[in-house]
């Protein structure tokens, strides 16, 4: 019974962090209407999934350091009561917050969840040197490298497009859709507008800018439009993203299984895969709004920039066995966008990064009553 308790919660932390975290990756497509919501929710659960699979083969060390080992003595580490409390702890974190739409990283609740159920459980016996240097220095870190290095990898993008002659062109938006002929143009310097009138029926149409108007490219480049090859690269970048994602993320979430000896760790991850699969195809829209619309508005070339530096960043983590999280890269990586030019939304900002300094202590705190109630 504890055992299957054990899996249920693991794949409930699966299902949440599909919730919260499979959109991330794609959220570029979508708020630089590159692609629609659907579009980019299937390129980022295609490629999320394949991230999973391949887990299994490219993120070993990351599976240890989620299940406790070295932060908490071997003994409590593949203790099944321990676990389920990290689990119960992280999952009910980051499906709160995907209720209210907030990205937040199921990293730094599980990290949260270690540390709550470490406490609860042998106290300050705790292993601190581990908790700063494998769990939170990158945490902390991962946001502030990828603006970084977003800001000039933007600049250097900006200039590289002057040389090759690539301009941008702003989009005319026309209501209503249907076009209605007619005999003047005129322009109200107060709303900066053209207004048309129909001579028959006075049917007026409206033409000008809105905020869903976004830069596209003119120009070609060895003979393909310049959008045709920004676009490619963009929808590579966002599978490149989420495929990251889920090499990352997935073994620290099969870390808690370890303990479940009857289970092949390659089925596990494939349970796991399936389980986060599923919470982002039903439960991931409000996060969605979020990351695409609410930090900071892009084109496709900011866009693309963003997802280069996450995919490189998280990519090379995983390798290394750094556990970062995806959600503080990529939101680094947008707000950096936002940040050169200039619509950062710095409201939302901070509220994203309140709730990063309340997801670690909600996670430990109800890691810590399940282990009490044990």
């Amino acid at each position: 019974m504890i055992t299957l308790l054990l899996v249920a919660l693991t794949l409930f932390v699966a299902y949440a962090n599909g919730a919260n975290d499979n959109f991330k990756g794609v959220a570029t497509l979508y708020g630089s209407n590159t692609a629609t919501f659907k579009t980019a929710l299937a390129i980022g659960t295609v490629a999320t999934f394949a991230g999973c699979i391949s887990s299994v083969f490219l993120a070993e060390a990351l599976v240890k350091a989620f299940s406790g080992k070295g932060l908490v003595p071997d003994a409590v580490s593949q203790s099944p009561n321990f676990l389920m409390a990290v689990a119960a702890g992280a999952a009910s974190t980051v499906f709160a917050a995907t209720l209210f739409g907030i990205p937040i990283s199921t990293t730094h609740a599980l990290t949260g969840a270690l540390v709550g159920a470490g406490y609860a459980t042998i106290g300050s016996d705790l292993n601190v040197s581990v908790l700063g240097a494998v769990y939170f220095l990158p945490l902390l870190l991962s946001p502030l490298i990828s603006v970084f290095l977003t800001i000039p990898l933007y600049k250097l993008a900006h200039r590289f497009k002057e040389r090759l002659g690539v301009d941008k062109q702003t989009c005319v938006c026309i209501s209503p859709s249907k076009f209605v002929p007619v005999h003047a143009l005129e322009f109200d310097a107060g709303t900066a507008r053209y207004t048309m009138a129909n001579g028959q029926d006075q049917t007026r149409v409206i033409v000008g800018t809105t905020a869903d108007c976004v830069d596209k490219y003119s120009g070609r480049i060895f003979g393909i439009t310049a959008q045709d090859i920004v676009d490619g690269v963009h929808y590579f970048s966002a599978a490149a993203v989420s495929f990251a994602r889920g090499l990352n993320d997935t073994p620290k979430i099969v870390g808690l299984l370890l303990v479940v000896e009857a289970m092949d760790l390659r089925v596990g991850m494939l349970a796991v895969a399936i389980a986060m699969a599923v919470g982002g195809l039903t439960n991931a829209r409000k996060v969605a709004e979020t990351m695409s619309k609410k930090i900071a508005k892009m084109n496709d070339g900011h866009a693309l920039v963003a997802n280069l530096v996450t995919a490189f960043m998280v990519i090379f983590a995983s390798r290394l066995g750094v556990p970062v999280s995806t959600t503080h890269v990529s939101v680094g990586a947008i707000s950096g966008v936002g940040l050169v030019n200039g619509t950062a939304d710095k409201t939302m900002i901070r509220g994203i990064l309140l709730s990063w300094v309340l997801t670690l202590p909600m996670a430990a705190i109800i890691a810590a009553i399940v282990c009490w109630l044990q």
